[in-house]
């Protein structure tokens, strides 16, 4: 059973930081945030000096007197624990705690996430200071539940202190047991890497063109979340022995972090902070870019940990550091926007980042729902009209599950993996937003499945249809799963480079796709790149003439069960006539292999052949409206969300009621920009 939000009607909230305003402002903004009928407001998470002045020197007046404030006000209190800014006493006394680049250079105090995880003094300190908030705090009425640290892998994602080093040692030391499994696992026979002693075993370190091995740079991801889960653990251990009753969870959604692993393990639910901009300014380089949208495959990954999930930062202004990022304005209906897209997808509880912008610091442009002025504004009024709406609708809506019949698959193996291995990582990283757009402008809803080595028959039969694009580690055990699956009547989709690798990275003595030949009746007779000045070439569908290019990287494929029908050939190439797309009957189901990345006419063109449409008949959409749809009880909850900065015409065939505007609608219907509709069924 998954791990997630319990909320009984969906809640609003802030972000608020007591120890940045003067004192004097405090009771007027909890007053107004009581206005916007928020329920909670989140503090505490950057303000460990706050808390412990000096080394063992402990204070809470300061946050006892705000959170009496805010109580006052009918608020309920989200308490993070500080310990993702060290204080400089802390640093200055014990620079083990400090992390380190590659080259061993340390990153020194003045910035945030400047700490290693598995320094034992920080760890010891981080203990000492958790323990003694939480004893002061457990039995406060209006303190629900604590955020652990801040956005764990923000910022940096990689570790090379002393400390890592030594911990890494020890990691390897316990999960090979022998320096022969260490050698076997790392391949390190190969250009004499071999070790014969425990001390010559590090985290990759600076070498020539910058390219470790890369069975150990596997190993250095796993090691990394495993740290990371190891350190929320030691503050989650805390909270649950001394304050049973407030709930445990952490932010944020960042690399070389097994996010799924730290929520099973150890949080009630997971929560995350979503700032759709970032793909603003940052669009994928792809055709037809889903922009601001393309936020909704990150909270489908959130999904799949939470299906009932928190948003503890949900953007709601220009955000922007002094020196770096420049997100523009949400647009007059944006921020409205934004917060719907997070609960269409899971999200019962929205937190707006940040009460008022900060006016020091780094982040002076990182705008929140107030000015520096604190005077009313277009967010504040588009704010009050979320949560006017909310209101209405927040209790019938919570708990309600999203619902799809086809998933997205990944795994954190083949994610760490491919961000060295550039034969398979970056074009899964392409298929997989190819595939999510395909869905998007279908109104096709998706879910994402991670699947990892527990994973469960029962896990992948709650799908009809599963995209697996380029899954180059493979286990024996997987492909077994993934052959139940499918003989049992479900489909799935492989692209190339998939299934020649074991776990250790290291690839199979078989012919490509290694443990999935069996599975996709096919075996891949050639193979090549495209390179930077080859046009990718084209394949034509053998039913209907319809052409599509197959782009990054080519596989030719040869027939080995008589099962397999031939869907499309290459053409335009040396490989003229080769087969290019295999389906294979398998059991029940079918396993599609594509010998190419996927591209959004590719993916459009399976589609069609996988028999998938949107769910919703009644509905003509646009391509630029989102379709959601939230469950609960055997009612529906339809969602649209309309991207675009122009109006859209929808087409209704039936009467509908938008819950939010409470307008009975019909036939021909303009959307607005950026504008929200909510139907019951």
């Amino acid at each position: 059973m998954k791990k997630q939000l319990q909320e009984k009607k969906i809640t609003l909230g802030v972000c608020y930081y007591p120890e940045q305003w003067p004192k004097s402002l405090w009771d007027d903004d909890f007053k107004r945030m009581k206005e916007l009928e928020f329920q909670y407001v989140r503090m505490g998470e950057f303000a460990w000096t706050i808390f412990e002045p000096q080394e063992g020197q402990y204070s809470f007046e300061l946050f006892d007197e705000a959170i009496e404030c805010a109580s006052r006000h009918g608020l309920k209190v989200i308490l993070g624990t500080p310990t993702a800014t060290p204080p400089a006493w802390l640093t200055h006394t014990y620079p083990d705690v400090l992390n380190a680049s590659q080259n061993g250079v340390l990153y020194q105090h003045g910035m945030r996430r400047h700490y290693n995880y598995n320094s034992e003094i920080y760890r010891e300190l981080c203990q000492k200071i958790v323990t003694e908030m939480v004893l002061h705090y457990k039995d406060h009425p209006e303190i629900v539940g604590w955020q652990i640290d801040n956005e764990l892998n923000c910022e940096m994602n990689v570790f090379y202190s002393d400390s890592d080093h030594r911990a890494f040692r020890k990691w390897v030391q316990d999960k090979y047991k022998t320096l022969d499994q260490v050698n076997e696992a790392w391949g390190t026979v190969f250009w004499n890497q071999t070790y014969t002693e425990w001390e010559q075993i590090y985290l990759p370190r600076p070498t020539v063109q910058d390219s470790p091995n890369p069975h150990q740079a596997l190993d250095e991801k796993r090691f990394i979340s495993d740290s990371a889960i190891s350190f929320a653990k030691l503050q989650a251990d805390i909270i649950r022995r001394e304050a049973p009753r407030q709930w445990v969870t952490t932010n944020g959604l960042f690399g070389h972090l097994n996010s799924h692993q730290l929520t099973d393990d150890m949080l009630d639910f997971f929560a995350y902070d979503s700032y759709p901009n970032f793909s603003t300014i940052f669009p994928e380089n792809s055709n037809k870019p889903l922009l601001d949208r393309k936020w909704s495959w990150n909270l489908s990954i959130v999904r799949s940990i939470s299906p009932n999930f928190a948003i503890f930062e949900q953007q709601s202004g220009p955000g922007g550091w002094v020196n770096r990022i420049k997100q523009p304005s949400p647009k007059p209906g944006q921020l409205r926007l934004w917060s719907y897209q997070s609960i269409a997808h899971g999200a019962d509880m929205v937190l707006y980042f940040r009460w008022r912008t900060a006016t020091q610091g780094s982040e002076i442009y990182w705008h929140g729902i107030n000015d520096y002025h604190n005077l009313p504004n277009r967010r504040v009024d588009e704010v009050t009209n979320v949560s006017s709406e909310i209101q209405k609708v927040g209790e019938a809506i919570a708990g309600s599950i999203y619902t799809a019949e086809v998933a997205i698959v990944f795994d954190y193996d083949n994610e760490w993996d491919g961000e060295l291995d550039e034969w398979h990582g970056p074009f899964a990283k392409a298929s997989q937003q190819e595939w999510f757009k395909a869905f998007q402008y279908s109104h096709i809803p998706v879910d994402v499945l991670n699947l990892h080595k527990s994973s469960t028959l029962e896990d992948l039969q709650k799908y009809n249809v599963l995209i697996y694009p380029h899954p180059a580690i493979m286990t024996e055990q997987t492909a077994q799963l993934l052959e139940q699956f499918t003989e049992n009547g479900g489909k799935i989709v492989f692209g190339c480079r998939s299934g020649y690798k074991k776990g250790s990275g290291q690839t199979y003595m078989k012919p490509f796709p290694g443990v999935l030949s069996k599975l996709t009746g096919i075996t891949v007779d050639d193979f090549t790149t495209i390179g930077p000045f080859e046009e990718a070439p084209s394949i034509i569908w053998s039913t209907n003439d319809k052409q599509g290019t197959v782009e990054h990287f080519n596989e030719t494929l040869t027939v080995q069960s008589d099962q397999v029908n031939v869907l499309a050939r290459f053409h335009g190439t040396y490989y003229e006539g080769k087969s290019a797309l295999t389906k294979h009957a398998y059991g029940k189901g079918s396993a599609y292999y594509l010998g190419g990345g996927f591209n959004l006419d590719i993916a459009l063109m399976l589609l069609s052949e996988l028999q998938l449409e949107t769910p919703i008949k009644s509905m003509t959409l646009p391509e630029k409206v989102e379709l959601a749809i939230r469950t609960k009880a055997g009612q529906q909850f339809i969602f649209l969300l309309n991207y675009a900065h122009q109006p859209q015409e929808i087409f209704l065939e039936e009467k509908m009621v938008d819950l939010l505007s409470g307008q009975t609608l019909e036939s021909h219907v303009t959307m607005k920009p950026y504008d929200v509709y909510i139907f019951h069924k």
